[in-house]
């Protein structure tokens, strides 16, 4: 199979060693994606060391290819401020071809530091339509990845309308949840999938019950399972609908699996640029070997022609599977055990009494050296058969002579030691010529602190001395009309999962009046996931939306950020859910700097130290909820029951009997599968002063009308009247999350 990259397409390829590096890029990868020592989203890989990240980057640049490093796990300040420059500069000076970002401090971080340096936004930062891409793109990323879950036309959209390189999985291991709003592992284990430590907990078994507890899925309890992505079949329409890099998963992988996938799309990929898509097809032999590198399962189409499924899922076992048979590794032995040589032309020029000479060029360089002065021969003289067979021994240079030409006399000597010298030499200089094209100058361009940022500072400043605001932000009828209710309650977050896209003006517009009425200010709470038809209804509602005056909405994705600012002038009316991630004062800047949002909430996985160190004035702190562990496009009522198109809630019970609530929210087609405990730090009060947030948020989303009172009289004690506490007052179960332990 063809091992020649190509500038058409990207064939991007994982590699979690050195070794798979070199693999990868001789079976045909056009680019390379790997983990440093730090920041990465594979934590457990074996992951590069310093030494071998520069390694890697010039073996990438010698044979023409990219070399891509992932910092993409959320930072925290003592990381973004002390050790992020020092990280990077190596790398960027080295020629590092881009680096993959999850954090929005992190981008603008490298945008002040490292202009040169190309940025792609990360899958983590769940991309999933036009204004994300936009934003993004006018903010400084060159490259979109986009979420797992788009269809191929959401994709074209986002071609025809942004001016932004489009990247997208085709390959490999499958996500149940939106990449980036996943917190399963780091809640249930202290293992965060935003810090590369995922433990998975979505390939485990879990029994699924309705309301009145009947088992809805015997015998296939991998309900959270995905098979692995397999597009083979179907690269002519990916290509098509504007995808330009072509995303294989794995950098957990062994460098057989890895070679063995690229060569095989390497192979499909020229095949479709060469002869079209019209006599595109796969054979029943390809085909093989796709599945005997290895799947789980079997293979799915993954999300690019489907909404979700339960075609998508493992079934009755989450296990990953490989071929025994030691053929199917044969095929790609090659690629791992020979060297990948670029081709050159060399030429040795031999006359007495002048000084020997050798030329090596290529396409794009040429270069000479010269030697020791020819002598006479006094006994044997050289033989050109001789040099020749020697000079072709190019050892572990990245290097083979395509044709090499020795002109000579006769009756000529010169030890075949100080030829080799010369060769090496000669070698040696090419390279450095092909690398220094890559090379860049130390940078450290600063950006100056924001004004924007410093005023509205200053303005809460002037506030210390007050209380923070007390918010409630309900996604339940009861938890709004108790809100209503207490007088201390300063703000009301109404969820549009209270609404249907049928009714969300007309009953919006009535719990809008019901607010005023209580002398509440009042924020509309987007949807989870703003996918195209999302987008879609919001657009054709926007006009009347605007003219219920409301104070405000809250975000919760990169996408309904760029929507919002095509309508909102005072972008200080927005405000970031916890799933736009602010772990740093950074992250924070630069959300102020760029797009002019000022408050935003807290994510839920720091502790306690890192929240002390960390600028809170105008930030929504977490005091009380049922946090949402998944964000999916996977519907568990669909896969065990039926598509109803009716909202709902059902069970998932985990191995050890706790029962996991799952919403199946219709209108925007999500479900989100919540934490069995609530979050509860209204006890932690006296820590509170500290971390001086601007405002505590109290979220109600499945709790009955009793428990809702309990944690609303509770939250008056403590946080209005000074008073104290036991969670046992109210709750029978809870837990402080990560305020205690916090995440690696």
């Amino acid at each position: 199979m063809k091992a020649e990259a190509n500038t058409e397409l990207e064939l991007l390829a994982p590699a979690g060693s050195f070794e798979t590096l070199k693999a990868v890029i001789h079976a045909g990868a056009d680019a390379v994606y790997v983990g440093g020592s730090m920041f990465g989203a594979r934590a457990y890989a074996q992951n590069f060391n310093r030494e071998e990240m520069l390694a890697a980057i010039d073996y990438g640049h010698i044979h023409n290819r990219k070399v891509f490093l992932t910092v993409n796990t959320l930072l925290k300040n003592r990381e973004i401020n002390t050790a992020l420059y020092e990280y990077l500069l190596p790398y960027y000076e080295a020629g590092l071809d881009a680096v993959i970002v999850q954090d929005f401090g992190v981008m603008n971080f490298i945008r002040g530091h490292f202009p040169a340096l190309p940025i792609h936004a990360s899958t983590q930062m769940t991309i999933t339509g036009v204004d994300g891409a936009r934003l993004l793109q006018e903010l400084g990323a060159s490259r979109i990845v986009t979420a797992r879950e788009l269809s191929l036309e959401e994709i074209a959209a986002i071609h025809r309308e942004v001016d932004v390189e489009i990247e997208s999985f085709i390959h490999g291991a499958l996500c149940y949840s939106y990449s980036g709003q996943c917190l399963f592992s780091s809640m249930l284990g202290g293992r965060s999938g935003n810090r590369g430590r995922c433990a998975q907990p979505c390939r485990l078994p879990y029994e699924v019950y309705d309301e009145k507890h009947h088992l809805l899925n015997p015998g296939s309890p991998y309900i959270l399972s995905l098979k692995d992505l397999n597009t083979l079949e179907f690269l002519p329409q990916i290509a098509e609908s504007g995808v330009y890099s072509f995303k294989i998963e794995g950098r957990m992988k062994s460098a057989q699996y890895a070679a063995g996938i690229v060569s095989v799309y390497r192979y499909y990929m020229d095949k479709y640029l060469d002869e079209g898509k019209e006599s595109y097809a796969v054979t029943k032999e390809d085909a093989k070997k796709i599945y005997d590198f290895g799947n789980r399962n079997g293979f799915t189409d993954g999300y690019y022609h489907a909404r979700n499924g339960v075609d998508m899922l493992t079934g009755e076992t989450s296990s990953h599977s490989k071929s025994s048979d030691e053929r199917t590794y044969q095929l790609v032995s090659g690629y791992i055990e020979k060297d990948l040589k670029e081709k050159i032309n060399g030429k040795l020029t031999l006359f007495k009494g002048k000084h020997a000479m050798i030329q090596v060029w290529d396409e794009k360089f040429q270069v000479e050296t010269g030697g020791d002065i020819v002598q006479q021969a006094m006994k044997r003289p050289l033989e050109k058969e001789t040099i020749l067979e020697k000079l072709n021994k190019t050892g572990n240079t990245p290097f083979v002579f395509e044709n090499l030409e020795v002109e000579m006399e006769e009756d000529v000597f010169l030890p075949m030691t100080a030829i080799n010298h010369m060769r090496q030499e000669a070698l040696d200089l090419l390279k450095i010529k092909h690398l220094k094209l890559y090379r860049r100058k130390k940078a450290s361009v600063v950006f100056p602190e924001s004004p924007e940022w410093e005023q509205y500072c200053e303005e809460y400043e002037d506030k210390t001395a007050e209380k923070p605001d007390i918010i409630i932000s309900s996604e339940s009828e009861s938890g709004f009309r108790q809100a209503l209710k207490r007088e201390w309650v300063t703000d009301i977050y109404l969820d549009s999962i209270l609404y249907t896209h049928g009714n969300l003006i007309s009953k919006l517009r009535e719990d809008v009046k019901s607010c005023r009425e209580a002398e509440k200010r009042v924020y509309f709470m987007m949807p989870a996931i703003f996918r195209a038809d999302t987008r879609a209804f919001y657009t054709g509602i926007m006009e009347e939306l605007l003219l219920l005056k409301l104070d405000g909405f809250v975000i919760r994705s990169y996408d309904e950020l760029g929507f919002l600012k095509e309508y909102v002038h005072d972008m200080a009316q927005i405000r970031l859910d916890a799933g736009l991630y602010t772990f740093s004062d950074g992250a924070k800047k630069a959300f102020v700097k760029d797009t002019g949002v000022f408050r935003d909430t807290i994510p839920v996985e720091l502790n306690r130290g890192e929240l002390l160190h960390r600028s809170n004035r105008m930030s929504d702190l977490f005091v009380y909820g049922k946090l949402p562990l998944m964000i999916s496009a996977g519907c568990v009522r669909k896969n065990t029951v039926s598509c109803k198109k009716q909202s709902g809630i059902l069970y998932l019970k985990d191995r050890y009997g706790v029962e996991f609530p799952v919403r199946n929210h219709c209108p925007d087609c999500y479900n989100i599968l919540y934490n069995a405990k609530p979050l509860f730090l209204l006890h932690l009060s006296e820590d509170f002063g500290r971390i001086n947030p601007a405002a505590f948020r109290i979220h109600f989303t499945l709790e009955e009308e009793h428990e809702i009172q309990a944690v609303l009289n509770f939250a008056g004690k403590t946080l209005v009247d000074g008073g104290t506490g036991h969670p046992e007052e109210c709750l029978s179960d809870y837990t402080n999350g990560h305020y205690k332990r916090g995440v690696e």
